[in-house]
């Protein structure tokens, strides 16, 4: 049986896969291409969600992977704050920090259908309900380093 450490930490990759996959949706179904603080934010999620899957199935080290999967969030919340207060005023983000990682890391080219960057971060700012994807990204890393502070100090 799970542990509410581990259950927080499954819990922790459920919303960073669900939040890649809402990513990928409105990339590809409802045509709104990703900038390179898209993608980055985007890895950032699918790192979390790994690392929270490793300590969810493994126990012996839940405990450390809840306080990488913190650390990742806070590495998530600096990006997505940057997309917003930054780069969405910017009419390029190439040579920015996350153009340079991610095309750096060749990731845009060997998963471009994930990791492509394929807009402007002023064209890629785009609302939903009412609020930016930036700030629904921020509020969803400030969740998830939460949690995992939680799954942290749980006993």
């Amino acid at each position: 049986m799970f542990s509410s450490r581990q259950r927080l930490l499954l819990l922790i990759a459920v919303l960073c896969f669900a939040a890649v996959g809402l990513a990928l949706v409105s990339q590809h179904v409802f045509d709104m291409p990703p900038c390179a603080w898209c993608v980055l934010q985007r890895l950032i999620y699918l790192a979390i969600g790994v690392v929270a899957l490793a300590g969810a199935f493994a126990g012996a080290i839940a405990r450390v992977c809840a306080a990488l999967c913190a650390l990742l969030g806070v590495g998530g919340i600096a990006a997505a704050w940057y997309q917003y207060d930054v780069a969405a005023q910017m009419f390029s983000c190439s040579q920015t920090f996350a153009d340079r990682f991610m095309s750096g890391s060749g990731l845009d080219g060997a998963v471009p259908w994930l990791f492509g960057i394929f807009a402007s971060c002023m064209d890629a700012s785009v609302d939903l309900l009412g609020l930016e994807y930036a700030l629904w990204s921020l509020a969803l890393f400030v969740v998830l380093v939460i949690a995992a502070l939680r799954a942290l100090l749980r006993r």
